[in-house]
C-alpha cells in the first residue's frame, strides 16, 4: 500500500480478501495518519498484520498473489529509495500481480516507466482507461486489462475523458458514421481516385501493395504513376489498378488533373533524395488530398523546414496531409521524441507541420494539430511485417480518396489495419492484408462482431 489514494484502495482490498478467507499481509509505504483523509479512513480500518514497506526484501516467504497498490495512475516521477527497492524485490518474487489502477511505475498520460516498473498479471482499471494502459512500454506492464465503474456518472466520463489529454481509444465509435458507403448513384470516379507514385522495378512491391490496398479501402480507382522504364514490369503485375508513365515531378500536377485523382501517396517504394523531395513539394502545390509516407518523410530528413513551410503554402481548400513515420522515421525528420513519451511527441509533431500525423507501432497513435489524438490498442505483433506500413498508407489513402477527413481516415485505417492481421496467426505477410478487408467493412457496416471498451 503507497503512500496516496492508492494505498487506500489496498487497503480495501486486504481487507475484503482477509473477510473472504485470504490469508493477507500489508506492507505499508506510510503510517496511516500520513495517507490522505479517505485512504486513511481506510487504513483505520484494517486490523491484520503489517510491516514496513523495507521489510519486504527480508521477508522470508514471497506472497501467492501480490495486490499492487503503491502507486496509480497519476505517478509523475521516477521511483527511487525505498519504492523503488520495493518494486524490485516483488518483481524478483515471480509471482503473479495484480495493479490497481496501474501498475507501479507506469505514469498512466503517456506509457513510460518512471524508473522501475513492476509488471501485472492484470490491471484493474478504475472508471475509465488511461493513455499509459494502451502506450509502450508500459501496456507490456499491465497484463490484462479489466476495466471497472466506480459509480462515476457516464456524464462526468464524457467531460473527463477527452477533457485532460485529448487523447481517446481508436475504436469505430469514433469515425464509424463517417465510413464512405456504397450508393445506387455512385460511379468510379464519385467513389475517388487514388494516384500512388511507384519507384523502380527493385522497389516496385511497395507502391503494389499500397494501390490494392487503397481500392480494398474506399477508392473507386488507383493508378500507379511509374518511370517508363518500370512500367513494362508494373503491367506484369497489376489488374485492376491502372498505370501511367510519370517522368518527373512536375509531370505530377498535369497527371493527377487528368486522372482527376483527388488522393495521393507518395513514398512507398520511392527512394530517398532530391527527386523525391521535388515529388513531395509539387504535390503539396495541388488540391488534393495527400499520404507522406516511408522515403517522401526520409527524404526530408535535416529539412523540416522546408517540409512544414510548403504544407503551409497549402491553399486554403486543399484535402487534408497525412504522414505516417514509424518510429525511426519519425526521429529522422522530427527528432528525439519529448519527454512525455510517443503521445506528447505525436501531438508537438503534428501541431508543428499542420498535418495529420500517424506515429505507428504497436500503440500507433494519430495525433491532430488541436492536440486531439487516437490510440490503437489492437495490433497485433504479426504486423511487424516488411510491407505492412505500405498497405497502411494505400488504406489511408483510398479513405481519403473517398471523402472522409484525415483524423477519420487515419484512424478508422489504422484500426482495420490491425484487426485484418488480428487472428492470422503465425506467417502474415502485408500481401494478405488487402484480402481481408472485405470482411472487416462487413462488420463495420452491420455492426457485428465489433467490441468495444
Amino acid at each position: 500500500c503507497g503512500p496516496g489514494n492508492n494505498g487506500g484502495d489496498g487497503y480495501v482490498a486486504a481487507r475484503l480478501l482477509r473477510r473472504r478467507g485470504w490469508r493477507v499481509q500489508v506492507a505499508a509505504a506510510v503510517a496511516p495518519n500520513a495517507l490522505p483523509a479517505d485512504a486513511a479512513a481506510m487504513a483505520r480500518r484494517w486490523r491484520g498484520p503489517t510491516l514496513p514497506l523495507d521489510a519486504l526484501a527480508s521477508l522470508g516467504q514471497p506472497p501467492q498473489l501480490l495486490v499492487d497498490a503503491l502507486f496509480g495512475a497519476g505517478l509523475k516521477r521516477d521511483l527511487a529509495g525505498a519504492y523503488a527497492s520495493a518494486v524490485e524485490t516483488a518483481a524478483g518474487w515471480n509471482v503473479p500481480s495484480l495493479a490497481i489502477d496501474m501498475p507501479s511505475g507506469v505514469d498512466g498520460d503517456n506509457g513510460l516507466v518512471r524508473g522501475v516498473g513492476l509488471p501485472a498479471a492484470a490491471t484493474v482499471a478504475l472508471f475509465r482507461p488511461r493513455p499509459g494502459h494502451f502506450l509502450l512500454p508500459g501496456h507490456a506492464l499491465c497484463g490484462r486489462l479489466l476495466v471497472r465503474p466506480i459509480a462515476i456518472p457516464e456524464a462526468a466520463a464524457a467531460e473527463v475523458a477527452d477533457a485532460r489529454l485529448g487523447a481517446v481509444l481508436n475504436r469505430p465509435s469514433l469515425w464509424q458514421d463517417r465510413l464512405p458507403r456504397l450508393r445506387p448513384e455512385n460511379h468510379k470516379y464519385r467513389r475517388g481516385h487514388l494516384l500512388v507514385r511507384g519507384g523502380g522495378l527493385h522497389r516496385a512491391g511497395a507502391a503494389r501493395l499500397a494501390a490494392r490496398a487503397a481500392l480494398r479501402c474506399g477508392a473507386g480507382l488507383a493508378t500507379l504513376a511509374a518511370p517508363p522504364a518500370a512500367l513494362a514490369g508494373y503491367a506484369a503485375q497489376e489488374t485492376a489498378v491502372m498505370l501511367a508513365e510519370a517522368e518527373g515531378a512536375q509531370a505530377l500536377k498535369a497527371l493527377a488533373a487528368e486522372r482527376r485523382a483527388n488522393a495521393l501517396v507518395l513514398g512507398p517504394g520511392n527512394g530517398v533524395g532530391e527527386e523525391t523531395r521535388r515529388w513531395v513539394l509539387a504535390a503539396l502545390a495541388t488540391p488534393a488530398a495527400l499520404v507522406l509516407d516511408a522515403d517522401a518523410l526520409t527524404s526530408f530528413a535535416g529539412r523540416l523546414k522546408e517540409l512544414t513551410e510548403a504544407m503551409a503554402k497549402r491553399p486554403p481548400d486543399a484535402a487534408p496531409v497525412v504522414l505516417t513515420p514509424h518510429s525511426g522515421e519519425f526521429a529522422r525528420l522530427f527528432g528525439a521524441s519529448a519527454d512525455g513519451g510517443r503521445l506528447e511527441a505525436a501531438r508537438q509533431a503534428a501541431r508543428l507541420c499542420g498535418g495529420v500525423v500517424v506515429l505507428k507501432g504497436a500503440d500507433s497513435i494519430v495525433a491532430q494539430p488541436d492536440g486531439s489524438a487516437a490510440i490503437a490498442a489492437n495490433a497485433p505483433p504479426q504486423l511487424a511485417t516488411a510491407g505492412a506500413g505500405d498497405v497502411l498508407a494505400g488504406m489511408i489513402g483510398g479513405l481519403l480518396a473517398a471523402g472522409m477527413d484525415g483524423f477519420a481516415a487515419a484512424a478508422a485505417a489504422v484500426w482495420m489495419h490491425g484487426e485484418a492481421a488480428r487472428g492470422f496467426g503465425a506467417g502474415l505477410t502485408a500481401a494478405d492484408l488487402p484480402g481481408r478487408l472485405p470482411a472487416i467493412w462487413r462488420r463495420l457496416h452491420g455492426n457485428a462482431d465489433v467490441v468495444e471498451w
